[in-house]
C-alpha cells in the first residue's frame, strides 16, 4: 500500500505544471522575483533556499531572475564564517545565471565587516532596502517564502 501511494505521488510531481499567467515568461520577458533577507535565523534561511530550489524547477532558466538582498541582521548569511550548510546551499546556487546575492554596504560599515569576510560571488549595494524599493518600483515581484 505504502509503495502504491508513493508511486501515485511520485507520478503527480512529475506530471505537473504550472499554469503561467500571460503573458507567459520567456527570454524576452522573464519573471522577476525579489528575496529580501534581513535575518540570518537558520529555519528561515532554510525555507528561502528550499523556495529558491522548487521555482527554479518550475521556471526555464531563461525565463527567469532572482535577486537575494542580504541587509540588516541578514547578511550574517553571506559570511565565510556562517553556518557551513546554508552556505554550501547559496554557493551551490550561484553556479545560475540568472541570480544575483547581494550585500548591503551600509550594514557592513555598521558592523564594521569588510568584503573579505563574505563568501565569493556576492555582490554589494550601497543600501539594500533601496535596492529592494528600486526593484519593486521597476515590476519585480517580491515573494517572501517564510
Amino acid at each position: 500500500m505504502k509503495k502504491l501511494l508513493l508511486i501515485l505521488l511520485m507520478s503527480a510531481f512529475a506530471f505537473g505544471a504550472i499554469n503561467f499567467a500571460k503573458p507567459a515568461p520567456s527570454f524576452d520577458n522573464p519573471r522577476k522575483w525579489l528575496i529580501r533577507v534581513n535575518s540570518s535565523e537558520t529555519t528561515k534561511l532554510n525555507h528561502i533556499l528550499n523556495a529558491m530550489n522548487n521555482v527554479l524547477k518550475g521556471y526555464p532558466e531563461e525565463a527567469l531572475q532572482i535577486e537575494v538582498v542580504f541587509y540588516a541582521n541578514g547578511i550574517r548569511a553571506a559570511r565565510k564564517d556562517y553556518n557551513k550548510k546554508i552556505l554550501t546551499r547559496i554557493k551551490s546556487l550561484m553556479v545560475y545565471d540568472n541570480i544575483k546575492f547581494l550585500v548591503c554596504k551600509n550594514t557592513m560599515d555598521t558592523m564594521s565587516w569588510k568584503k573579505k569576510d563574505f563568501i565569493g560571488g556576492v555582490s554589494y549595494v550601497q543600501i539594500g532596502i533601496a535596492e529592494a524599493i528600486e526593484k519593486i518600483a521597476d515590476g519585480w515581484i517580491d515573494v517572501s517564502p517564510y
